[in-house]
């Protein structure tokens, strides 16, 4: 798998540059748009309708899109954000170019090499938090996560229903990260899953719900003018569409800035830690998942146009959708679904497995913890405890997950991306009163 840190530069059409850290790689903001013989009346078409949304809710530090330097740093990559942070948080130059400046030298320091290290989410927040607010006060750095929060959903994130582990009665695509898995549904059917890899914990993929509007065939990639930059590539050298050695393999799907489900992963990283805030796919996956979601879409589109379009190297072919998609990104460590409970390891150490979270997922499918076996009991806690660990087996605190979440003292002394998970990553519990229940088995 080839992953680098970068500044990725779109096209003349979205007229921005993106991405200098690790986490964008190939994300961009939501696209314009677009007209082709395929959907030349898209706007009278209605979207596939959304679930309920819940209320609004004030969000915290860490339930809304974590912040760390390197994020902040592929922000400053659009002109507009410095922008923003003048006119809608008060920001002055000076506080500006130390946010620059701060998010560059946290940038340049990182390195893309394998190999395990110490880092965590947690640990990431954390530096960023302090690092932030040393320049610019609290409040104003509360300021800025919802800023960052709403820039990074493109403008068009939404609230997911509070249920725990609802299931879709519309058509849309639902990611749980904690669980490596991303569902399509039609209609409210279950009709496809996909394992696939997800953000590293310092780039953890965010959670809300988006909408994808257009399927990009052979993407173009530029490489930066970054000291990661080496072996095959060469900064502002553009890796032409259809090429082999393109990190973003043969198809995207924008997801709202600057997230993407794309290509291109080696098999051997789905199940685990393998893009910088995407949704990562291997090139005859992401094959396939384009032509399910034209399919959900009612937009023309088979394997064999792909397969042809992709035969025109050096030519990106943009087909806009007839019918913008939900992707809903989840991140549910508790899983009820058909005669057990599966806890996932908590990766983006955000507090989940907890023995509240498990009664409230219980609940929803009118089982109750306390009526349970004595011994069913103790291996849901047991497991709940195995579970409440980060991606390097550490114990993440699980009281207060929101006020916790700046206040890790974990390291990562060696700059390097936490690409490994060490030690169980799940584990299934059966329960007789769940038969029947919950969310709906993968499809595969």
């Amino acid at each position: 798998m080839l992953e680098l840190i970068t500044n990725f530069k779109e096209s003349l059409t979205f007229n921005l540059i993106f991405l200098s850290s690790l986490l964008f790689i190939g994300c961009e903001p939501p696209p314009q748009p677009l007209t082709n013989a395929n959907t030349a009346n898209t706007a009278a078409q209605p979207s596939p309708a959304s679930s309920p949304a819940a209320s609004p809710a004030t969000e915290s530090s860490f339930s809304m899109t974590p912040i760390t330097l390197p994020v902040l740093d592929a922000m400053f990559a659009d002109e507009t954000f410095a922008n923003d942070l003048k006119s809608q948080i008060g920001l002055t130059d000076e506080q500006i170019d130390k946010l620059k400046n701060i998010s560059r030298d946290a940038v340049l320091k990182l390195t893309d090499d394998s190999g395990d290290s110490a880092g965590s989410t947690r640990s990431a927040v954390s530096s960023a938090e302090k690092q932030i607010t040393a320049i610019i006060g609290p409040e104003k750095t509360q300021q800025l996560r919802q800023l960052v929060s709403k820039r990074w959903s493109g403008g068009d994130v939404e609230q997911i229903t509070a249920t725990p582990n609802s299931v879709p009665t519309d058509t849309r695509i639902v990611v749980n990260s904690p669980a490596y898995r991303m569902d399509i549904f039609r209609d409210g059917q279950l009709i496809k899953s996909y394992k696939v890899g997800i953000g590293y914990p310092e780039f953890p993929l965010p959670a809300g719900l988006r909408h994808a509007s257009e399927i990009i065939i052979n993407p173009s990639w530029t490489p930066p003018d970054e000291p990661w930059v080496k072996g095959q590539f060469a900064p502002g050298k553009k890796v032409e569409a259809g090429s082999k050695l393109n990190p973003l393999g043969p198809i995207k799907i924008p997801i709202g800035l600057p997230s993407l489900i794309h290509g291109g992963k080696n098999p051997a990283r789905l199940g685990t830690f393998a893009s910088h805030g995407c949704v990562g796919l291997t090139s005859p996956q992401v094959e396939d998942f384009a032509v399910q979601l034209a399919s959900i879409s009612d937009t023309p589109l088979t394997l064999d146009d792909i397969k042809g379009f992709e035969k025109q190297k050096g030519e990106t072919k943009k087909i806009a959708l007839a019918q913008k998609v939900p992707v809903e990104l989840r991140y549910e460590t508790i899983v009820a679904e058909d005669g057990k409970i599966t806890i996932y390891r908590d990766v983006y150490e955000r507090g989940t497995n907890t023995e509240e979270n498990l009664r409230k997922v219980l609940d929803t499918f009118g089982v109750s913890f306390d009526s349970l076996p004595p011994s069913d009991q103790t291996k849901l806690r047991d497991a709940l405890d195995q579970m409440a660990v980060d991606a390097q087996g550490s114990p993440v605190d699980t009281e207060d997950s929101n006020q916790n979440a700046g206040n890790s003292s974990k390291k990562n002394p060696k700059g390097k991306i936490t690409r490994n998970i060490k030690g169980k990553k799940e584990i299934s519990i059966p329960l007789a009163d769940l038969k029947g229940k919950g969310y709906p088995a993968p499809v595969y």
